[in-house]
């Protein structure tokens, strides 16, 4: 059975052969990456912005102010949802060429959906954040709780040992 050997160290392993000697001698990280960068041939941005649905010729079904209500505009493209699909299901029955709006009103419904789910996730990725930290103080003040309650248990079975001790 033939195996092949590992490849060669990189050669920039040779910037870093006084490392166990002076620890400042190895050369700085490369800069971090700002603006677009190419990736294995797709261009690709570091700034993070979520693109309008007109840069992506979806005509936005909902209002364009910077105030949205995001739990009453998803409760109405829901039900208008719901409303195109049992018209499209009237259309399938009594008018089946006829399908293919139905189709693209039901897709432009579920872009908006999907565009203001979207809209919606630095305020979840905060929120989940700030559940984890809690969950993390709590579980440190419960350890902490723990180291206490073990050394006043060591520091009893010390004094008992001590006056087990001297009584003898």
């Amino acid at each position: 059975m033939a195996t092949a050997t590992y490849p060669p160290p990189p050669p920039y392993y040779r910037l870093y052969k006084d490392y166990s000697e002076s620890p400042n001698s190895a050369p700085e990280p490369p800069p971090p990456i700002e603006g677009t960068y190419v990736c294995f041939g797709g261009n690709y941005t570091t700034e993070d912005v979520l693109p309008s649905l007109e840069e992506q010729g979806v005509p936005q079904l909902y209002p364009k102010d910077s105030k949205i209500d995001y739990k009453k505009e998803l409760r109405s493209l829901n039900r208008e949802l719901q409303l195109h699909i049992l018209e499209l299901a009237d259309v399938l029955v009594d008018r089946p060429s006829q399908y293919a709006k139905r189709i693209g009103d039901i897709s432009s419904i579920f872009k908006n959906l999907h565009h203001l789910l979207n809209s919606l996730r630095p305020h979840q990725a905060r929120a989940t954040l700030i559940h984890i930290m809690e969950l993390q103080i709590q579980q440190r003040k419960q350890a902490v709780e723990d180291i206490k309650r073990r050394r006043e248990e060591a520091q009893r079975l010390l004094k008992d040992a001590f006056v087990t001790l001297d009584g003898q």
